[in-house]
């Protein structure tokens, strides 16, 4: 669990409503359910009209990971490649088709059988690297969805803030009905700058840094298939993929 990107979100709206708080200010007065419809309605209609609806299902699957980010496991990852690399060279590259049934990631197992298959490392690497860069487009297609979700919504709340001001003129003769135009005019301007830069940008951000992380597995991955395809040595191997791991301060 990502605790950090929970701690974040809060923080922001602590000091938020804090600081209406430390101002003198009544909490409720943030509280305006007409300007989330308008503001949270309005960015989704806009994001939905903007993309596919594959890409807009994968966005919604894809926000979890803000909180539960994927596994990637690097070091794990070598530790078979290593593995099929030692099988390759003591039993050949057919004694590797008894661990594609156990493979679950398609990518892997794909590569896995070009392998077996005997076909050439350039060929493998040619092929793979093309589903890469396919997979790459489409999941930061999907994380950017949420970044523009976060250049709606400022210009929605917008939108909400003038409609608070056509229904204060609108009853500029009653001054009861005034206060929840003034209400809804400027919280709603509040919900869509808040969601942008608080939460429809930071999520974006946050989950092209996990597609940046997931990416750089496969690279790694793809090299160590291709060097499997080679008949490298399995502590050559290692030692290159080693140095696609993150270094951790």
């Amino acid at each position: 669990m990502d605790k950090l990107s929970i701690f974040g979100l809060l923080t922001g709206l602590i000091a938020i409503v804090g600081g209406q708080y430390l101002d003198g200010g009544e909490l409720r007065s943030l509280i305006q359910p007409v300007a989330l419809l308008i503001v949270g309605g309005g960015t989704l209609g806009a994001v939905m009209v903007q993309h596919p609806f594959a890409t807009f299902k994968r966005s919604v699957r894809m926000l979890g990971w803000v909180i539960v980010p994927p596994k990637v496991n690097y070091l794990g990852m070598i530790d078979e490649l290593k593995y099929w690399c030692s099988i390759s060279r003591r039993s050949g590259l057919l004694a590797l088709e008894d661990y594609l049934d156990k493979i679950e990631d398609p990518f892997i197992r794909k590569g896995l059988q070009m392998v077996v298959d005997g076909i050439d490392p350039h060929s493998v690497r040619s092929v793979l690297e093309i589903d890469l860069a396919t997979y790459e487009d489409e999941m930061l297609r999907s994380a950017k969805l949420w970044e523009a979700a976060g250049g709606y919504s400022p210009t929605i709340g917008i939108i909400g803030a003038i409609m608070g001001l056509i229904h204060i003129m609108e009853n500029l003769t009653n001054p009861s009905k005034l206060g929840a135009g003034i209400a809804t005019a400027f919280v709603a301007t509040i919900y869509g700058v808040g969601l942008a830069n608080l939460v429809f940008i930071p999520v974006a951000n946050k989950l092209k840094t996990q597609v940046e992380s997931l990416v750089q597995m496969r690279e790694m991955m793809l090299d160590g298939l291709c060097s499997i395809a080679a008949g490298e040595n399995p502590t050559i191997l290692e030692n290159r993929l080693l140095g696609y791991v993150p270094i951790k301060n």
